[in-house]
């Protein structure tokens, strides 16, 4: 894959994880994204809505200036973004990618 002129190998995921916040489900992926919801399912279809503004977001304007309060994103996420940009720009849908 070429992601900004470099050949990278496929990115990998943040680990996802589950909580129960206020009696609803939270499906957390790493410090990226979280979807909230009343089942499991919910709560992955609004990540996935969430992930995919961030990655559209992402491809098409990159990232600007970070505060000197906020962490430096990590390449791996910032791959691992491009890559489910480029799926949803080609019309594929990004969840085998998410979730794999």
């Amino acid at each position: 894959m070429v992601c900004c002129g470099f050949l990278l190998a496929c990115s990998s995921r943040p680990p996802f994880e589950v909580r129960q916040v206020a009696g609803r489900v939270r499906l957390l992926l790493g410090q990226l994204a979280y979807g909230d919801g009343a089942t499991l399912q919910e709560a992955a279809d609004d990540l996935v809505a969430r992930v995919l503004v961030l990655a559209m977001a992402f491809r098409s304007s990159g990232i600007g200036p970070a505060s000197s309060e906020s962490p430096t994103p990590e390449r791996a996420v910032l791959e691992f973004l491009y890559e489910l940009g480029q799926i949803a720009a080609a019309g594929d849908d990004i969840r085998d990618r998410l979730f794999s």
